[in-house]
């Protein structure tokens, strides 16, 4: 659970929110650039977001590309007083919210690919202070619709040099933590093959928190983007966009009735189409 620390967060905050605006900036670089060597011309748009009670943000969403069908990488800085019912699910968590004073910061990532070799993938990393307490908490967990093994391998190496670059037993935690996490109990089955995933991280060493949640960050491109380039060539059929589209049924299903991150953006009063980004374009049921 989150350690209390000292209230002197004044110039933390800040960094840690251009530090999320970075690596914004670098994967929407890297995305546009990766639809660009595919021959398509589509670009991100780009809305600002508004929390009412303070704060906002800015959604990036690519549709309908030659890479990404649908892609959003969403920053946000939001501050204020949560409300009862965004209390209560913190509460839940075993997170004393005292008065509901709050800020927080972070960058959430959901692509859904074109092509249905090309692995779907999230990522978020953030920060969340209360008056004498802060933590960071993210990951990234690969989400195939067709799996291939080496691509898996791939993804966790990266996951796995990130974590061991700071503490032995990071990657065996959190890659347990995204498979409990990223499980749909209505289902019996995960939502794709795992990755990473930590939440509540406040060891007492703030700089060290910190320094992990952006290696995770730098990390995720490595681990994703040479799987799209590898996948991308390969031909597809109508059987494999349709095993693609009832995948990502399970992808809505869970963001929709399990993700921590949807119920608190929705109940904290954040721009719901932000925070419904994560949503596949097209997806089926059977």
């Amino acid at each position: 659970m989150p350690e209390a620390l000292a209230d002197a967060f004044d110039d933390r905050k800040p960094r840690a929110a251009a530090w999320f605006r970075h690596l914004r900036d670098d994967i929407v670089a890297a995305f546009e650039g990766l639809e660009h060597t595919a021959g398509s011309s589509v670009r991100f748009d780009v809305t600002p977001t508004n929390r009412a009670d303070g704060g906002g943000g800015l959604m990036s969403v690519l549709r309908g590309g030659a890479v990404f069908e649908k892609v959003g990488v969403n920053l946000s800085e939001v501050h204020g007083t949560l409300g009862d019912k965004a209390r209560a699910a913190m509460t839940a968590h075993g997170i004393v919210m005292g008065d509901g004073t709050f800020w927080a910061s972070g960058i959430s990532l959901v692509a859904h690919m074109a092509n249905p070799h090309c692995p779907a993938v999230h990522m978020n990393t953030r920060m969340f202070w209360t008056p004498g307490a802060s933590w960071f908490g993210g990951g990234a967990d690969l989400n195939p619709c067709i799996e291939y093994p080496a691509d898996t391998a791939h993804f966790h190496s990266q996951m796995r040099m990130a974590c061991d670059a700071h503490a032995p037993d990071y990657y065996q935690r959190f890659k347990a933590w995204a498979d409990s996490y990223f499980f749909i109990p209505h289902r019996g089955r995960a939502r794709g093959v795992g990755g990473i995933f930590y939440d509540d991280l406040a060891t007492g060493d703030w700089e060290a928190d910190f320094a992990f949640t952006q290696d995770v960050g730098c990390a995720f491109l490595p681990a994703f983007a040479p799987l799209v380039q590898r996948r991308l060539p390969t031909a597809w059929t109508d059987a494999d966009r349709e095993t693609q589209l009832i995948h990502r049924g399970l992808y809505a299903e869970y963001n929709l009735v399990y993700d921590r991150g949807t119920k608190f953006g929705l109940e904290s009063g954040h721009d719901p189409a932000a925070v419904l980004m994560s949503l596949p374009p097209v997806a089926k049921w059977t």
